[in-house]
C-alpha cells in the first residue's frame, strides 16, 4: 500500500520511490528529503508521477523549524500542538512548587475552574508518563500536558503557574538551514521582533547575512560569552540553540540562561539527554526524531485519522480522528466508554465548536475527537474507533 523511504541519503530516497513506482506498483510513496535545494520552487515539477514519483515529501528542517516557531509562540510550554483546526491547543507545563493547582485532585480543580475547557491529559512522574485519573494529584517536578481551547490558553496557563511573556528580542546559536529559516519566520511577524542569529562557520554566516534582511548575523562561537555579550543575551527574551551538534546547543541554552536570558530552546537529537533539561535549567527541546516521526504518522494512517502528534520518544500519541457510525463509540456516552486505562479524550469538535469532554457528553457519527494515547493502548483505541493503523 505505501512505501517510506527515510535513509540518511536523499538520493537513495528518491530512487527507492522510483523503484517503489515503477517495479512495484505501490500508490503512495513517501520521501524524506534533507537538502533544502531539492525544495526550491523551481523543483516543484519534479515529483509528478512522469518525473519522479514521490508523492509526500517530508523535510526535516522544515518540521524542526516549524517546532521551533511553536515553542517561541508559547514560551512557558515545553511542548505544543494544534488540534481540532486550531481550537484544540496541546501544551506541555513543568510544575514547580509556586504552582498553584499542585496537590490538589483533578477532580477539585475541574469544579473550582467549572469554566475552564481545559483537560489534564497525561503526566510524567519521575520519567514515567501515564494518563491521570480524577482522583489523581499533581506534584511540584511533574510534566503535565494539557489540552486546552485555544480561547483558554492564556487563563490555563495562569493557572498552572506560568506567567505570560512576550518574545520580543530573540537570539538563534545556529545560522544554517533551519536557523534560517526561523529567522525569516519571525522578521515576517507583526511584532517586529529584534533578532540576532550567531553562526560559526564565516561562509554560512555570510549565507545567512545575504538571506536575511532584519536580522542581525554575528559570525562567531555560541559558547563565547563575549560575543553573547555582543548579541545582548541579558535582556534577550528567548535563546534559540539550534546546531547539529547537542552537547553545543545544551552548554549554549545554559550559558545563555546563567547569563540572564529569559528562556533557552535547544534542538536534542539524543532522546537519553532528554531528562536533563530540567536540572539544566533548559526550558523547552525540540527532538528532530519525534517531529519527523510525527509528520510521516499522518501520512501512514488509514481511515478517519486526521492528524497524529508523538509524545516524548514515543511514549504517547495524541491521535486526531473522525467518529464513524459503525464505530462502538458512537451512540455513547463518553463515562460509558471502556476506554484503556492509558486513553483520555482531550477535547471534542462538534459542528464545528470545541466542547470539553465530560462525562455525560455523547459522541455521535462525524463528531472529531483529539485522544492522547500512551503507545501501548493505541491498539486497543484502533479498535474502538475502527480506524485501520497501520505501521509498516
Amino acid at each position: 500500500d505505501m512505501s517510506i523511504a527515510a535513509t540518511p541519503s536523499d538520493e537513495v530516497n528518491m530512487v527507492v520511490c522510483q523503484v517503489a513506482h515503477s517495479i512495484f506498483g505501490v500508490p503512495r510513496k513517501i520521501a524524506r528529503l534533507r537538502s533544502q535545494s531539492y525544495l526550491d520552487a523551481i523543483y516543484s515539477d519534479l515529483y509528478r508521477r512522469d518525473h519522479l514519483p514521490i508523492d509526500v515529501v517530508i523535510s526535516p528542517e522544515l518540521e524542526v523549524a516549524e517546532a521551533a516557531l511553536k515553542r517561541l509562540s508559547t514560551p512557558t510550554s515545553f511542548d505544543t500542538e494544534s488540534f481540532l483546526d486550531g481550537q484544540a491547543q496541546l501544551l506541555g507545563f513543568r510544575l514547580d512548587e509556586n504552582c498553584p493547582v499542585i496537590n490538589t485532585p483533578l477532580r477539585q480543580l475541574t469544579d473550582l475552574f467549572s469554566t475552564l475547557r481545559t483537560i489534564v491529559v497525561g503526566v510524567r512522574r519521575q520519567g514515567v508518563l501515564f494518563a491521570p485519573e480524577a482522583g489523581d494529584q499533581l506534584f511540584s517536578g511533574d510534566e503535565c500536558y494539557v489540552m486546552c481551547h485555544h480561547q483558554d490558553r492564556l487563563r490555563t496557563t495562569e493557572i498552572f503557574g506560568k506567567p505570560t511573556a512576550k518574545q520580543e528580542r530573540i537570539v538563534i546559536v545556529g545560522g544554517g538551514n533551519v536557523g534560517q529559516r526561523v529567522a525569516q519566520a519571525l522578521e515576517q511577524d507583526d511584532r517586529r521582533m529584534r533578532i540576532k542569529v550567531i553562526e560559526r562557520n564565516r561562509s554560512v554566516a555570510e549565507e545567512a547575512a545575504d538571506a536575511l534582511e532584519r536580522t542581525i548575523v554575528l559570525n562567531g562561537d555560541g559558547l563565547d560569552s563575549t560575543l553573547l555579550i555582543e548579541a545582548g543575551i541579558g535582556r534577550a527574551d528567548a535563546v534559540l540553540a539550534i546546531t547539529d551538534d547537542d552537547k553545543t546547543n545544551m552548554l549554549a541554552a545554559v550559558r545563555a540562561k546563567s547569563m540572564g536570558c529569559k528562556m533557552a530552546i535547544a534542538l536534542i537529537n539524543d532522546p537519553t539527554m532528554v531528562p536533563m533539561m530540567g536540572t539544566l535549567g533548559i526550558d523547552a527541546h525540540i527532538n528532530p526524531r519525534a517531529t519527523t516521526v510525527s509528520s510521516i504518522l499522518r501520512h501512514i494512517r488509514h481511515g478517519r485519522v486526521r492528524d497524529v502528534y508523538s509524545i516524548g520518544d514515543a511514549e504517547a500519541e495524541v491521535i486526531e480522528a473522525q467518529v464513524l457510525n459503525t464505530s462502538p463509540i458512537a451512540g455513547q456516552r463518553i463515562r460509558d466508554i471502556n476506554f484503556p486505562e492509558g486513553v483520555l479524550i482531550g477535547g471534542v469538535l462538534k459542528n464545528g465548536e470545541m466542547v470539553k469532554p465530560t462525562g455525560g457528553l455523547r459522541i455521535e457519527d462525524g463528531d472529531i475527537l483529539a485522544i492522547f494515547a500512551l503507545a501501548k493502548d493505541v491498539p486497543e483505541l484502533e479498535r474502538l474507533l475502527q480506524v485501520s493503523i497501520d505501521f509498516f
